[in-house]
Formats: structure tokens, sequence, C-alpha cells
């Protein structure tokens, strides 16, 4: 598939907030209702899980966070002093002080520590300590190749933690098939049983040949460094949990790019980003951008997910900040039905101005940021309900049979800045409901197409689109319920009354 422009470059494309006189970019929240995607049948996710806890429509980042728990987060500052050294030197290793051996081209460690690794070694790194201990593996210039498993791997410990020493840049590449395989056996380049820990000022790349790239069986959490995995399956996964607060992170995998699978513990299952610039593409056929049981939390930091089959995809999805950029071959945005059910099919009832579909107890929630949607199946899709509370959402959508906006359940907006195009077959509208005003028009145009929102001769807004489409839904704090507007395609107008969907399109949702 085609790669979209980067995400500012795109952004200023698709909407020139210049001329978005007497609008205001802050404050967005919608309730309505929309329908299932497609004709015939719906499947809901498959996933059954713990009961998660349900987010109200228009849940704030710290409400999400609140029904989490608490990332483990070690600390990632180290000194040499009392440190284990471990010189690797190809097919072997020496070991300097206590706590680790080694044995042939096999390092193990066995207690508690901090361990400096630098060299290269054709062989593994394996961490067997006391189930209460902390292991740091400091990073100082290592590269570590298996061919027979993990190039580490934490088999046991309290806490791991790797560190990426300043300045330096080490690799870690796993074996494209292992000796151990049952299911609980690990399956990552850099594995770990335990909580793990990623920081430092140092770099690190990671390729995964039998599955994933960086993998937790409990929490995971990165907060600094240069980070680049390739996997053959998912890039960066964490069972209860992954947390980012920091780092550069680049991720190109044949599955899901990030992503965490408890399906037993309600308050897991989480991906929450607070930081960092994180450049991720997914496997187009079945791989999500951020891919979560539970909740997608995203409160700052730059995320483009260049490749996915869905963006992002989660029972509950909140974003309060940050500027994310999504492609897809399928949804863009999904909230998707996970909890103690197995998987749902509802038939279809949509159609013009349809509604319909299950809806699921979970929401897509929206109160700051800029999210930006390019979709060749629904754009901005909630199986549960919906809430625009802030910031700026885009929508760039393509493909028959769904929409821009399909939301289930309620779907309101009071805030901020929603600027959606999509095909005109399914499209779908905010509730009455909502306290900010909107506009949905049947104009079409192709790539390139200069589209302008006027009150009388005065600009609103006015965008490129970046693709064909067919109808035009836009709402901003210079909408006024009941008031007469017009939306202008290459300066071809048609005149629509905010709140009101045009002929077409489906009546508002309560």
């Amino acid at each position: 598939m085609n790669r979209k422009p980067r995400l500012l470059a795109s952004l200023a494309a698709l909407a020139t907030t210049a001329v978005l006189t007497g609008c205001s970019v802050a404050g967005v929240s919608l309730t309505g209702s929309s329908t299932t995607s497609g004709s015939g049948t719906t499947t809901a996710s498959s996933q059954s899980t713990a009961t998660a806890t349900v987010l109200k429509a228009d849940a704030s980042v710290a409400e999400a966070r609140a029904n989490n728990a608490t990332p483990d987060t070690a600390a990632t500052t180290w000194s040499a002093t009392g440190a284990t050294t471990i010189a690797l030197t190809g097919s072997s290793a020496t070991v300097s002080g206590a706590g680790a051996t080694a044995s042939g081209n096999a390092v193990t460690i066995t207690a508690g520590g901090t361990y400096v690794l630098s060299g290269t070694l054709n062989g593994q790194v394996v961490v067997n300590s006391p189930s209460s201990d902390e292991v740091k593996g400091v990073l100082n210039g290592a590269t570590i190749t298996s061919s027979t498993g993990p190039a580490i791997a934490v088999t046991d410990a309290g806490e791991s933690v790797i560190v990426l020493a300043d300045g330096t840049s080490n690799t870690l590449t796993d074996a494209k098939t292992y000796a151990d395989t049952p299911e609980s056996a690990p399956n990552a380049a850099l594995w770990s049983s335990a909580d793990l820990t990623i920081g430092g000022g140092g770099s690190l790349t990671v390729t995964g040949q039998l599955n994933d790239g960086i993998a937790s069986k409990d929490g995971l959490v990165i907060t600094a460094g240069t980070i680049n995995v390739t996997a053959v399956d998912d890039g960066i996964r964490g069972k209860d949990h992954v947390a980012i607060t920091g780092g550069n992170i680049t991720v190109s995998a044949g599955g899901d790019a990030l992503k965490s699978d408890n399906t037993t513990d309600a308050d897991s299952g989480f991906v929450d980003i607070s930081g960092g610039t994180l450049n991720l593409a997914a496997g187009t056929a079945k791989g999500d951008g951020i891919d979560a049981t539970n909740d997608i939390i995203i409160s700052d930091g730059t995320i483009n997910v260049s490749r996915s089959y869905e963006g992002l995809e989660a029972l509950n999805i909140v974003i309060g900040g940050g500027t994310i950029e999504v492609t897809s071959s399928d949804d863009g945005l999904n909230v998707a039905q996970t909890s103690t059910s197995t998987t749902t099919t509802t038939t279809n009832a949509r159609g013009m101005g349809g509604g319909g579909g299950t809806v699921v107890p979970g929401t897509a929630s929206i109160t700051g940021g800029t999210l930006i949607l390019h979709a060749n199946g629904d754009g901005f899709d909630s199986n549960g309900t919906a809430s625009i509370a802030g910031g700026t959402v885009i929508v760039d959508q393509v493909g028959g049979g769904n929409g821009a906006l399909d939301v289930n359940g309620t779907f309101t907006i009071t805030g901020g800045q929603l600027i959606a195009l999509g095909d005109a077959s399914m499209p779908v509208a905010p509730g009455t409901s909502s306290s900010q005003g909107w506009l949905m028009a049947a104009a079409s145009g192709s790539a390139g197409a200069k589209v302008q929102i006027l009150a009388g001769s005065t600009v609103i807004a006015e965008f490129t689109a970046p693709r064909t489409f067919g109808n035009v839904v836009y709402s901003s704090s210079a909408i006024k319920s009941g008031s007469a507007y017009t939306v202008s395609v290459n300066g071809t107008a048609m005149n629509v009354t905010a709140d009101v969907a045009s002929a077409g399109g489906m009546g508002p949702r309560h």
C-alpha cells in the first residue's frame, strides 16, 4: 500500500488552521450513534477476558489510568562501582565479579545486581535469579546473536532492567528456530518472564526472527533510548501492559507493532503512551499499529502508524494529547469487544441513514491532541460509544460499505474540531444531543480538491482532500446548531443546516 505523507505535512495539507476564523481548536465531545460497517454481518472480537471496567463515554486520561494497575518502572541509572563486567569475545565470555558465569557461548546470571556487557557474543545470555532480585543489564556496546533461542532470556527475576549505556550501539538477534518450543517458552529476541524496564541514552537494534522482537510476560516499560525493532510477528509486547514515557522507537512487524494481551486481569492488558516518538509499521494482513485487550491511553508523544491492518484497537481508546497519524488497510481506530463473552455476531441493519449493530461496553474518548486517520475501512469506528471533547480529529477514508465515522452507541461532540471525509455509501453524523454544532454534506471530490466551510461569505475552515471522497462531516465551535452554512468543493456549493444530515446521510442519533 502507498504510504501517506508525514504527519505534520499531511496535517498542514488537510486542515489549514490559519483560516479557522472564529473557531476554537480545543474541546470536542461526541454523543450519537452510528452503525456497523458494510453489509451482511459484523463480527466483534473473539477475545475472552476478565470483565474490564466500563469507562464513561467522555472518560479522561486520568480516569482511564485510575482503572488500571500502575506500571512498575525500575530506575535505569547505574554505577560501575560494584558492577560485574562481562566481556563478550565471540564464542565465549569473560566474567569479572560475582553473580554470573560463562560456559562456552552461554552466559548465566544467577543473582541480583548490575551487569555490564560489552563486545560480541554468538550465543545467549540467560538471567535465572531469585524471584525477589532486581537484575540490571547494562548494554555497553554489546552485540548478541543466538542460534538456539532468544539473545537475552530472563527466565526468573523479581525485576529485569535493560540499560542502554549513553552513546553506545547495541544489537540483539534471536534464532530463526528455537530448541525449546512449548507455548510458555521464550519467543522473542529480548524476552522476560518478569517486569521489564528499558531506558538509557544509547541505542538498541532488535531482530525477532522467530516471533516477537521484545516481549515480557508481565509489564514492559520504555523510558528512553533509541530502539529499532524488526519482528516476524509482534514488535513490542507486554502481557500486562506496555507503558512508554520517552524514547525514539521504530517498529516494523509482521503482526502488531505494540501489543498488550492480558485477558485475565481487568486492570491489565493496556498500552499507555505519555511521551516519546514512535514510528510503527504493522502487518497489513493481520497486524495493528497499537493493540490492547482493554485500554489504549495516549496523553503525549508523537506517533506515526505508517502501515497497519487496524491502526488503534482496544476496548477503550482514550486520547488526551499527543500527535497521532494512522494509515490502515482496514479501520483507523476501532473500539472492539473484549469483555467476558466470546464472539458476537449481529445482522447489520445499517443502510442510508441507518444505525444498528451490537453496542459493546467500550468507548472512544478524545479530549485533546491531534488524531489523523487514513483508513481503507472505517475511519473512526467504535462498536461502543464515542465522545470528542477536545483536540482535533481528522479522518480521511475510502472504501465502499464503510464510512469515515461509525459508532454503534451514542456519539457526541462538545468541543474541538472534527473533519471527516469519506465514502458516501455509509455516512454517519454525530447525535443531536451534541452541544457543539456539526455539518454533514453529501459533497464529493477527488484528491486535491479544495473544501471550504462558509457562513455566508466568511470562510470558517478550508482544507485539501488527500483522496477521493463522497461525504463531508465538519464540526468546530464556529458551527451553531440550526444555522445555515455552505459546503463548497472546488467552488461547487451545497447549502446545509447545522445538525441536520443532508440527503443520503444518516439522521442524527440520540
